[in-house]
């Protein structure tokens, strides 16, 4: 008896894991950066994640039947420049959740980029968030939502959506430290077009940060159009707008990328600023591309804006970028 019952458990896990498909992917991304326009002077680095965050992950489905299924993923940054973990040191910094998908959309539970954020990297950032011409620079990017639960409707012809809710667990004040995101979204041929919205509680309950970005690309042959415009409220209720405006250029494996971001802030103090970006990318493969960028940025009246990429916030308001990415 003990042995058929041996016997069926194995037979149950094979079966299992045979339904199963668990993925391992990631990304190595190391480039030198000289950043220039800083307090301390220039410096010139070997930065890791420039155009894309450098990760391992690993990520899984299994099929439950009925059209739907179970899916998860971890994912851990890593610094190439000197092995470390990225995110603070947090072993799955970069992503952590699990969910059910299936006829009714998908739920997921755990750590997760924003909806808000996605917009910005998906849709408005003809750089994609990252090289020396990441919108994140100059816009607020809302990145990841902890202790969060996520739904994505499913797709009803060209329209989609998705809402997050990150719960703050504070103790007797539900709504210290929460955050809600959400974004609506048209993609019908050449056209995508988002609107998303991002807020924030600070860690009393009584304040807040609150973004709303409307962003959209539009395919024109070989060219690609960029364009966002978003508000803001700080905590402590100062407000500012963010224009994008950009444009990519694909030839084989030739990408060019252009952007103006323009913040116009709009408290008494007027620290505005103009970032201009200019990036190339040539492929070798579909996995792996050399690049080269260059942004700077003008800040006025004492706005502190600096000219960073994918992970690190940079040291000066101009930087260059030339570096390796593989992706696997």
């Amino acid at each position: 008896m003990k042995k058929f019952a041996l016997t069926l458990l194995a037979l149950s896990c094979s079966a299992a894991y045979a339904e199963s498909n668990i993925t391992v992917y990631g990304v190595a991304d190391v480039g030198f950066s000289r950043e220039t326009g800083g307090p301390t002077g220039s410096k010139s680095i070997i930065s890791s994640g420039v155009g894309s965050g450098s990760r391992l992950g690993f990520k899984g489905k299994e099929d439950l039947g009925g059209g739907m299924a179970a899916i998860f993923t971890v994912e851990s940054g890593i610094n190439m420049d000197n092995g470390t973990s990225g995110q603070g040191g947090l072993t799955f910094g970069r992503q952590s959740w699990v969910g059910l998908t299936g006829k009714f959309g998908t739920l997921t539970m755990g750590r997760q980029y924003s909806p808000y954020y996605k917009v910005i990297r998906d849709i408005a950032d003809p750089f994609g968030d990252g090289f020396a011409g990441a919108a994140g620079n100059i816009m607020v990017g809302n990145f990841r939502m902890s202790n969060s639960v996520s739904y994505q409707a499913p797709q009803t012809g060209p329209f989609s959506g998705e809402f997050a809710y990150g719960f703050g667990e504070v103790a007797g004040d539900s709504k210290k430290n929460r955050v809600m995101s959400g974004m609506v979204n048209y993609a019908n041929g050449p056209v995508n077009v988002a609107l998303a919205h991002n807020r924030r509680e600070d860690e009393t309950g009584k304040d807040f940060a609150r973004n709303t970005i409307l962003g959209a690309s539009y395919k024109v042959g070989q060219f690609t159009l960029h364009g966002a415009q978003a508000a803001n409220r700080a905590i402590g209720g100062a407000n500012s707008r963010d224009t994008l405006l950009g444009v990519a250029f694909d030839q084989g494996p030739h990408r060019v990328a252009v952007s103006a971001i323009l913040h116009n802030d709009r408290s008494n103090v007027n620290q505005d600023a103009k970032q201009y970006a200019v990036g190339y990318a040539y492929a070798f493969s579909p996995r792996t591309d050399v690049y080269t960028s260059y942004g700077h940025v003008n800040n006025r009246n004492g706005a502190a804006f600096t000219i960073g990429n994918a992970t690190e916030s940079g040291s000066g308001n101009a930087a260059f970028n030339l570096g390796l990415r593989h992706v696997f």
